[in-house]
């Protein structure tokens, strides 16, 4: 029988540079510190812990409040413990939340609820917290907590897409987005402020373009019809699209062979897209057609601004 629960997802990001830095004893003791603190953190606000994932921890939450009372609580320790740390050993925290039925087997949880979570913290960057709107709808903000939409995001093995907030919870950052309570429409929530001055700019081998929000969308591919123009076997002639949605920037992976987005800087764990979609968000870069492991992969770098 399932029950209904609010399932958080954390995973250390990172933790690959500091087994390298550290060395595989100290990498791991200071992981497993790390990963024990989570758990704790979250029985503290009334989470049971399901498992340990390595770097990571799935926790299942009666209710919604103590699940974002929670990863908020997190993010904001963690996040002044690491600002104290060489940024080399530091490891930002990702984390992806999600409400619905799970079922219960011999200890473990599965259900909709628990992929929606896991995908939602492979794609939020670090020291993010994303969450689907069903785990926000009765949720108090709390001080310095605001909801800002992404809007609709497919999830793998999902029909549906699924929309998505990130949880903003930094207490000194004054939050500039218009929040989302109940049944408030989602659509409501993007303005004409934020389409005349947000910007994509896209490079590759010295070529360089900006496109404005309004400009979208917009197609990187081997055609010449395409907007920006990737002139490489490997990708597809219509190969990605950029969307503006409700607030965002959204890459949809429209190509043959697969698109990978990876955040930040060169030591940021990628994430695979085929035929779907993540919002962009700050810098990083998009290999087309073929991993980073190739050194010869076609690569485009992003600024969201």
């Amino acid at each position: 029988m399932g029950v209904h629960t609010t399932v958080v997802f954390t995973d250390l990001h990172g933790s690959t540079a500091v087994f390298e830095a550290l060395g595989n004893a100290k990498a791991t003791a200071l992981i497993t510190h790390i990963t024990q603190w989570i758990v704790e953190r979250c029985e503290a606000h009334g989470g049971r812990v399901v498992k340990t994932l390595g770097d990571g921890v799935l926790a299942m939450f009666p209710d919604s409040q103590g699940a974002v009372d929670a990863v908020v609580d997190i993010q904001r320790s963690h996040f002044k413990l690491i600002a104290r740390m060489d940024k080399l050993h530091s490891m930002p925290i990702r984390i992806g939340v999600a409400s619905g039925e799970v079922e219960l087997v011999q200890g473990d949880c599965y259900g909709d609820a628990v992929n929606v979570a896991s995908r939602l913290c492979d794609l939020s960057g670090p020291n993010q917290i994303w969450a689907n709107a069903a785990s926000l709808t009765s949720v108090d903000e709390g001080q310095g907590v605001t909801f800002r939409v992404l809007g609709p995001i497919n999830i793998r093995g999902r029909a549906e897409p699924c929309t998505v907030f990130q949880v903003e919870w930094r207490e000194e950052q004054a939050s500039d987005f218009l929040t989302m309570q109940g049944e408030l429409d989602p659509g409501m929530i993007s303005s004409e402020t934020d389409v005349l001055g947000r910007e994509l700019e896209l490079s590759w081998m010295g070529t360089s373009q900006i496109f404005k929000a309004f400009d979208l969308p917009i197609h990187i591919g081997r055609v010449r019809t395409a907007e920006f123009v990737v002139n490489d076997p490997r990708v597809s002639r219509n190969h990605v699209r950029f969307d503006w949605r409700n607030g965002s920037v959204v890459l949809v992976d429209v190509s043959s062979y697969g698109s990978w987005v990876r955040f930040g800087s060169g030591n940021a764990s990628p994430v695979l897209l085929r035929r779907e979609e993540c919002v962009l968000h700050g810098k990083g870069e998009l290999a087309l057609g073929a991993s980073f492991s190739d050194e010869s992969v076609p690569t485009v770098g992003f600024s969201v601004r």
